[in-house]
């Protein structure tokens, strides 16, 4: 570690790890009342633990995004965080304020949450992904605003690199593009249609932004290959998320009762989306290849490259599948959106977040990098859950087929509830895979705690 401003990142790490715990626990929870319709009822109902599954994923993200940021902008600008004590506070802040927000959503009726919040003085909720009481949000916007003047000043006085400019742009977009959350209007066209300024513009948008800039600056550390040329690898996938993931918003218009033209823009700048994850994977792997030096922390390098693949995989191939609006027609809120929304946010975000602290976690405990022992097991869980990943994926791509044959291609065709009753079999299999996931993130957390005092953690100064 460089500089010891940087270990403000470490509780952020820890939080976002523990969240996502939550996160995958939750997702169990749901996985089986999607076969056992009353388990656990009514103390969590489905729609609560959807909520709460999908919004601690989003938590847990933010803060592994933010721990990124506090570890990699001073040493990008060579300078010390511009105030430690503010990201501190923040962190306290944000943690109490999401753990309020979820106990809220398990012991309190959602409508009356909404009473007790002050909802009727700024309608926020209700919405997908957005359930947040509008007091939540609010918090959220001064802790991003307090995070931003925080990271943008520390840049501002230090080292201008490409790499903490591009992870800036991308921390502003995600903070702006928030604030149309808090647009509600009537018109429920006009409200999905900025609903997906906040939720596409996010994650294939700003969020790609952020995902490049953690990867390259890994890259950097791990593979010694010159600033220069990845920098201008990142400049070249930068500009290509940007011109495929905007207009690419349109792959949500085609059924809302947005004009017919998003049908051809939707489709033609959504099929061009998986380019910049194939850069991305080809990117990874030529960094690697061209490596100057043998880094000790393989699980970190591991992990980088797991990044690339399953991102081009989950975001790039299974989203191609479904964005041209002809098959998006019947395949539009099936088990396949899961099935790509499940392999995509794994793949492109939650990687690459474990890759940031798989590599800097060690450093901040003083060390270039953990034992061979515990590389060993971190390795091990990052095989479980990408391995049960991407058998989630193709489970509920089955199933998403199986659903749209019955649901809606058929010439008899069935309703809702009597096909998951058909292709509940996908939905057991997905639960077991599942299981095997949450075995391999315990492995994940456990590999930090092996070795400690019998095994010698490989030792240096960064």
């Amino acid at each position: 570690m460089q500089y010891q401003s940087q270990a403000v990142a470490k509780p952020y790490f820890v939080a976002a790890i523990a969240l996502f715990a939550g996160q995958i626990l939750f997702g169990l929870i749901m996985g089986l009342q999607y076969v056992i319709g009353d388990f656990l009822f009514p103390a969590i109902p489905f729609n609560v633990a959807r909520m709460v599954h999908t919004n601690l994923l989003i938590v847990w993200l933010l803060f592994g995004f933010m721990g990124a940021a506090y570890y990699l902008v001073p040493e990008e600008a060579e300078t010390e965080l511009h105030s430690p004590r503010l990201a501190r506070l923040m962190f306290w802040v944000f943690l109490i304020a999401g753990a309020l927000t979820i106990l809220g959503y398990l012991l309190i009726p959602y409508g009356r949450l909404a009473e007790l919040t002050g909802n009727a003085l700024l309608p926020t909720m209700g919405r997908e992904f957005l359930e947040q009481p509008t007091i939540t949000k609010l918090g959220i916007v001064v802790v991003a605003l307090a995070f931003l003047y925080n990271i943008s000043m520390t840049v501002l006085r230090g080292r201008k690199t490409s790499i903490s400019l591009v992870l800036l742009t991308g921390l502003w977009g995600l903070a702006i593009f928030f604030l149309f959350s808090f647009y509600n209007p009537a018109n429920l066209v006009l409200d999905k249609y900025y609903w997906w300024w906040v939720v596409h513009l996010w994650v294939e948008g700003v969020w790609e932004l952020i995902l490049g800039a953690l990867l390259a600056f890994v890259l950097i550390k791990i593979t010694g290959v010159d600033r220069e040329v990845i920098e201008k690898w990142l400049y070249v996938i930068i500009a290509m998320t940007l011109i495929t993931g905007v207009v690419g918003t349109g792959h949500h218009y085609y059924w809302i009762g947005t004009p017919g033209y998003w049908q051809w823009w939707g489709s033609v700048f959504s099929a061009m989306e998986p380019i910049p994850f194939f850069m991305m994977t080809v990117f990874a792997f030529n960094m690697v290849n061209r490596r100057r030096r043998e880094h000790p922390n393989k699980a970190a390098t591991l992990w980088a490259l797991g990044t690339g693949v399953m991102a081009f995989l989950g975001a790039g191939v299974w989203g191609f599948l479904h964005t041209l609006a002809p098959v998006n027609y019947y395949t539009h809120g099936s088990q396949i959106t899961a099935a790509h929304g499940h392999m995509a946010f794994y793949g492109a975000y939650v990687m690459v977040v474990l890759t940031i602290i798989s590599y800097a976690m060690p450093l901040l405990r003083g060390r270039q990098a953990n034992s061979n022992r515990s590389q060993i097991m971190e390795m091990w869980s990052f095989w479980l859950m990408t391995v049960s990943m991407v058998f989630i994926t193709l489970f509920l791509t089955a199933a998403g087929i199986l659903q749209v044959w019955l649901q809606r291609v058929s010439a008899t065709p069935l309703p809702f509830m009597q096909v998951q009753d058909q292709i509940a079999l996908f939905y057991w299999l997905r639960e077991l895979t599942g299981v095997v996931f949450l075995v391999g993130l315990v492995v994940y957390v456990a590999s930090f705690f092996v070795g400690e005092g019998r095994e010698t953690a490989i030792e240096g100064s960064r």
